[in-house]
């Protein structure tokens, strides 16, 4: 079995970087780079990110094998290192099925009539184009600033989106609405496909995108202000207490992402993030991104919530009472519904 340091020389060569140009891209000094090659060193977490991201390798494997190279070294020294080993081994398993029975009952059926969609549509996955992918992104585009009040019909919208045209009697936020938001769902495609790990980096990117040019003084920043959501019992928390907030939940995603179903950990995501509501604006289209990174990652199509009154109030209504209550199974089976249709939606195009 390939240890941490080969498997990086190998890939390393094969892409045709020597030791002192890895270095470089990595912000590390060659010396480091030749001890990580020759497992005399483990690099940090950090430094496993940006090899990933200059070797072109996949993320989770490396960081598979990252983490076994750290556990080993933990160990190695240890008298009862193996039998420690397996008693963690135990727990793992413990935590994860435990993590599947916490699942509520009633959306076990759901959950698994969504899987088997996307079964049948990974058989037909060689009919799709990127004509059929750029349609619905549009119309998520349409969708989603739709819920925020923009009134941008789909025809408009494909209008400024792919002609570039200007809209009489729309406002030129509402246009810079459906040029950023159409920018970010190609930033997340481009996250997806270069595999791309969930950093606040990344979070903070995607709002850049949403509010770029429309208020650039807060765009990709937390808000420094307190803030209130009309017609919401929701009050979110102070603005001192963001920052930490956002570390807890950026926390809360490495300990669950590899335990919760990709829906569910998708709709949670969401939930929390609005939650906490760490944007000045642009909190609602950067937390519906966010999701759908996360559900395209795990080869899932775009949820796309529908910006009509009856589905938009009915949208608050049970995030409000995530928040408010604390019950969220209404809020998960909203989202889990809302892939279920689009999965039959982009089947059905598909096979015809």
């Amino acid at each position: 079995m390939k240890t941490l340091g080969k498997i990086i020389q190998e890939k390393r060569k094969s892409s045709h970087l020597l030791v002192r140009e890895l270095a470089e891209k990595i912000g590390v000094d060659a010396a480091l780079v030749s001890k990580f090659e020759n497992d005399q060193r483990i690099p940090t977490k950090v430094q496993i990110s940006k090899i990933s991201n200059v070797l072109n390798f996949d993320h989770k494997k490396l960081l598979v094998s990252w983490m076994g190279a750290k556990l080993l070294k933990e160990i190695e020294d240890e008298p009862y290192g193996l039998e420690a080993l397996k008693v963690a081994e135990e727990q793992v398993k413990y935590t994860i099925t435990k993590a599947k029975k916490s699942v509520p009952v009633n959306l076990e059926g759901l959950i698994k009539e969504a899987d088997l969609l996307k079964e049948k549509l990974n058989t037909l996955r060689q009919n799709s184009s990127y004509r059929i992918t750029e349609a619905f992104d549009l119309e998520y585009t349409f969708e989603s600033n739709k819920i925020e009040g923009n009134t941008l019909t789909l025809r408009e919208t494909d209008l400024v989106v792919n002609k570039g045209l200007t809209i009489a009697g729309k406002s030129m936020r509402e246009h810079l609405e459906a040029i950023n938001h159409t920018d970010a769902i190609v930033f997340v495609r481009e996250l997806v496909e270069k595999r791309t790990p969930l950093t606040e980096s990344v979070l903070l990117q995607l709002h850049n995108l949403v509010l770029r040019g429309i208020n650039p003084a807060n765009a990709g920043k937390y808000r420094n202000v307190q803030v209130y959501i009309s017609g919401s019992k929701h009050l979110p928390p102070q603005p001192f207490l963001v920052p930490k907030l956002m570390e807890g939940f950026f926390e809360w995603f490495e300990k669950n992402h590899q335990i919760l179903h990709p829906i569910l950990l998708a709709a949670e995501m969401h939930e929390r993030l609005v939650t906490v509501h760490p944007f000045i604006d642009g909190n609602g289209r950067t937390a519906r991104l966010l999701m759908n990174l996360i559900l395209l990652r795990h080869g899932y199509v775009v949820a796309n919530i529908k910006g009509d009154v009856q589905h938009r109030m009915q949208y608050y209504e049970m995030l409000e009472k995530a928040q408010i209550d604390g019950e969220k199974t209404d809020f998960l089976e909203f989202i889990i519904h809302t892939e279920i249709f689009d999965l039959k939606k982009y089947i059905h195009i598909l096979k015809s």
